[in-house]
């Protein structure tokens, strides 16, 4: 498995990329675990804790860390992105960077970007009245719920169809990647054209467990792992570590060749003559730890890094001095008071390094079915029928009949009722999509 040894970043954009992150990681703890007392102005006391604690911090950290290197390319590439989360019960990290870029405020005026909205923002989380655990339908951006895994990717591919200036990237989690559905999907980029869609760069998280037990490709060895993915069809690039400035370096520079190289695939087949032969699509396999930079250990048992970060690392935070006070030493470690301001709000240079509203991932229209969806124009189902003059004494085969129907949904594609009348009405979805093949390599029209 290649790995990228630049290191693209110089020391402003590095600094930026981790205080992003701290920030995205410092919301998303606050969600878990806050009633009030958003900022810590006052030592942390139980009533500041909500009463019943619900959440996943295991993939939390990791999903923050995607998503602040992804703005980073959306700005310097200016190229729409949609962010699809395998790991969906990851729900505070995608609800953090969506109030930390501005678009939770935008969907949701009333959770403010303040000391105020940030109190409102947390309590929302796993409360009565709020919002769920998970990436929910009402969470910015998002288009994959994640609670039952296994379709990221069949739903990645779904949104690059016919996008042709989109990139989604792919988070699927270890866990999820042994699912049916996740498996089979893995083949989805044989029907990926390059010349008309957009792209999807898998990110493979290799945290190394579920919610209980090792991930099965957290253990098979490199070697087997490289073997698996590239016969899935794609080219790999390894990121490992747990040291916060390799990491930022190293997925960086991977996020460059990766996107350079999704450039490339497309340029050639929207630029040359004759049909590309399918191409190998880049992806990442992103091995960091388990509730990176959570507590380490709780109660004499090794958290960080093990199957005992997956959900509330310190569970006894109300009723236990000592979980209390590692909570307060954890959130304290993001050193809030560089990220947020006097009201509350994210300092200048977080703000910065967000896009604009037109491309920042949590206010992507592709997310927003009501924002780019328009009506079909439907040729009158009538001229499709079947003719049945009696009962039992008319032919006819659905499948086929019915191929007719969508082929000509396009305006280009409408034929004269008169062409479509009886047995012609087929023939033109035979001969698109004959059971050889042939119309599909041709690349017949309408073959979708």
């Amino acid at each position: 498995m290649q790995q990228i040894d630049t290191r693209p970043l110089n020391d402003d954009e590095l600094q930026g990329i981790d205080a992003y992150w701290r920030a995205a990681n410092y919301l998303s703890v606050g969600q878990i675990y806050l009633l009030s007392n958003p900022l810590l102005r006052e030592p942390l006391r139980p009533e500041h804790i909500k009463p019943r604690l619900l959440g996943h911090w295991g993939t939390t950290p990791g999903l923050n860390l995607i998503y602040a290197h992804l703005n980073r390319a959306i700005r310097q590439r200016e190229t729409p992105f949609l962010y699809v989360t395998g790991p969906g019960h990851g729900g505070p990290a995608l609800v953090a960077n969506t109030w930390l870029e501005g678009s939770w405020t935008a969907e949701y005026p009333n959770t403010t970007r303040d000391e105020a909205g940030m109190a409102r923002l947390f309590k929302q989380f796993s409360f009565p009245g709020g919002i769920p655990s998970h990436v929910a339908a009402d969470v910015p951006g998002s288009i994959n719920e994640g609670g039952e895994l296994g379709y990221s990717l069949s739903h990645a591919y779904g949104a690059a169809a016919d996008n042709p200036d989109l990139v989604v990237a792919c988070v699927i989690g270890d866990g999820e990647a042994e699912t049916g559905p996740l498996a089979a999907s893995w083949h989805s980029n044989k029907f990926l054209d390059p010349g008309r869609d957009g792209a999807v760069l898998p990110i493979l998280a290799l945290n190394g467990y579920k919610i209980a037990n090792p991930a099965i490709l957290a253990r098979i060895g490199d070697d087997e792992l490289t073997a698996l993915l590239q016969g899935y069809g794609h080219e790999p690039f390894l990121v490992e570590g747990s040291d916060p400035e390799t990491v930022h370096q190293a997925l960086a520079a991977t996020l460059d060749r990766c996107l350079d190289r999704i450039s490339e695939i497309q340029l050639e087949a929207r630029t040359e003559s004759q049909s590309p032969t399918r191409p190998v699509w880049p992806m990442i396999v992103l091995r960091t730890p388990k509730g990176w930079t959570g507590p380490r250990v709780v109660d004499g048992l090794p958290v960080e890094d093990t199957w005992r970060a997956h959900q509330v690392p310190l569970s006894g935070v109300r009723t236990n001095e000592d979980h209390l006070r590692q909570l307060e030493s954890w959130l304290r470690s993001y050193r809030p008071e560089e990220l947020f301001d006097e009201g509350g709000r994210p300092v200048e240079a977080l703000t910065e390094l967000a896009p604009g509203p037109a491309l920042r991932m949590g206010s992507s229209p592709h997310a927003n079915g009501g924002l780019l969806s328009r009506d079909l124009e439907l040729p009158p189902v009538e001229e499709y029928a079947v003719p049945v003059k009696s009962p039992g004494a008319e032919d006819g085969e659905p499948t086929k009949v019915f191929a007719a129907y969508p082929r000509c949904v396009p305006p280009e594609c409408r034929q004269s009722a008169a062409v479509r009348a009886g047995r012609d009405r087929v023939e033109p979805a035979e001969r698109g999509l004959r059971g050889d093949g042939e119309g599909l390599a041709r690349g017949t029209p309408g073959h979708r």
